[in-house]
């Protein structure tokens, strides 16, 4: 046994020796164009990556490049920001495979974190890099050890930040009550809290435990008749948000009815996720408050599919429509928006769904790629490490086939990812 043990110590030794020479050893990535995130994509640049970071980007003749810097030529292809979904649950999987009720009561937490690993790995593989994961379902606090391992190099996965496991209104959020025993304890998917004094302590609750954001689902069915409606009042939303911005911490709603997204929106949230019913007059508030719309509308696509016998590519579900009518009068109005698709709904590594659909419903694929790259780092507050390819950024770097500032196809066509400066992907034959 000591000699497994030592051999398996001089192994992990040699191996973080082996990572950090990688780590130390510039790279030079050629392609046919570099997109750096602003402007047009440029032809004869490059991208010189040194201790994680982007030491340079311009034309590849004017880049002092170090002797014995690795080469990596990508030709055909365009480098871009590595990519940024604002809307991810690892913890869950697509619920044509296993219901959100079933996986939320019957998945172990630790076979659930197993999944993760590879959702994770698999969301890598496709070009995302940075990930905004909001809520583990009933999983506690397993996003917390999850980002950790792969912060530690434990497992490959994007950049994570955490929400845990978010918070909700006693009596109002799944799995449903009604819809079991009355006497059975059934656990929720997120963290239950009533009034000032506990909405406060969650929030606190949960900034201790490793919450990089605060998730709040402001509403429910809840009403009388089963429709949707506000679970908290104005006092426990406001509170909720100052508990969070006096730690640095930004939030985000949950919320899809008209009043429940302007009582967030009044009480300073700084994302709407979702937000299909916000009228007009409320989008106007969100552009002027400077609140951020991240419409997942590839959630209610992957629904229709899964329940309501949706084709893909076929005539819009009502469910879907009102997502289509909401991201398109946002973006009339000059509401901030990011990319976030509830990847978790639908299958990891499928994260480009949603920048088709944004360019299917009006963006241009520049603006759709800056939604998940320039627009995204801005609204994590990461504007100065994420989404551009500039010397200083974090190097996080992917090659996709084509151009996907012409045509948004090209992102389901990722042949090299590289993040932090370490090469998690690249094509079988590059020259060197």
């Amino acid at each position: 046994m000591r000699t497994w043990a030592k051999t398996l110590a001089v192994t992990l030794t040699l191996l973080a020796a082996s990572a950090h020479a990688a780590g130390q050893q510039p790279i030079l990535l050629t392609a046919d164009r570099v997109w750096t995130g602003d402007g047009p994509p440029r032809q004869g640049w490059a991208v010189l990556v040194s201790r994680g970071r982007i030491d340079a980007v311009g034309p590849l003749d004017k880049l002092a490049v170090p002797p014995g810097a690795e080469r990596i030529d990508l030709p055909g292809a365009t480098l871009v920001p590595g990519l940024i979904d604002l809307h991810s649950h690892v913890l869950l999987h697509p619920y044509n495979e296993t219901t959100w009720d079933d996986q939320v009561i019957k998945e172990p937490v630790a076979y659930r974190v197993m999944l993760a690993g590879r959702h994770a790995a698999a969301t890598l593989q496709a070009g995302f890099t940075t990930l905004r994961d909001l809520g583990t379902e009933g999983a506690d606090y397993a996003d917390v050890g999850i980002k950790r391992a792969i912060d530690e190099g434990v497992a490959p996965g994007p950049r994570l930040l955490v929400a845990t496991r978010a918070i909700v209104a006693s009596y109002s959020y799944g799995p449903a009550e009604r819809s079991y025993r009355p006497d059975m304890e059934i656990p929720y998917g997120a963290q239950p809290a009533t009034g000032v004094v506990e909405v406060t302590r969650a929030v606190r609750e949960q900034s201790a435990r490793g919450a990089d954001w605060i998730k709040i689902y402001a509403d429910y069915r809840t009403g009388i008749d089963g429709s949707s409606r506000p679970t908290f009042t104005v006092e426990e939303m406001k509170a909720m948000v100052a508990a969070s911005h006096v730690t640095g911490r930004k939030v985000a709603v949950h919320a899809s009815t008209d009043d429940a997204i302007r009582m967030a929106v009044l009480a300073g949230a700084d994302t709407i996720e979702h937000g299909y019913g916000a009228s007009e007059a409320t989008f106007r508030l969100m552009a002027e408050q400077g609140t951020a719309y991240i419409p997942t509308l590839t959630a209610p696509e992957a629904i229709g599919e899964y329940f309501q016998k949706h084709v893909r590519g076929g005539a819009p579900t009502p469910s879907m429509e009102q997502a289509h009518r909401a991201f398109r009068l946002a973006r009339k109005l000059g509401v901030v928006i990011g990319n976030g698709s509830d990847v978790g709904v639908f299958a990891h590594g499928s994260n480009a769904r949603e920048l088709a659909w944004m360019v299917r419903l009006g963006m241009t694929p520049v603006e759709a790629l800056r939604a998940a790259t320039v627009v995204a780092a801005t609204i994590l507050g990461k504007e100065k490490e994420l989404g551009q390819l500039k010397a200083g950024m974090l190097a996080d770097v992917v090659a996709m086939e084509g151009d996907p500032t012409v045509d948004i196809a090209a992102v389901d066509k990722v042949g090299f990812v590289m993040k932090g400066g370490e090469v998690f992907r690249k094509p079988a034959s590059v020259t060197r």
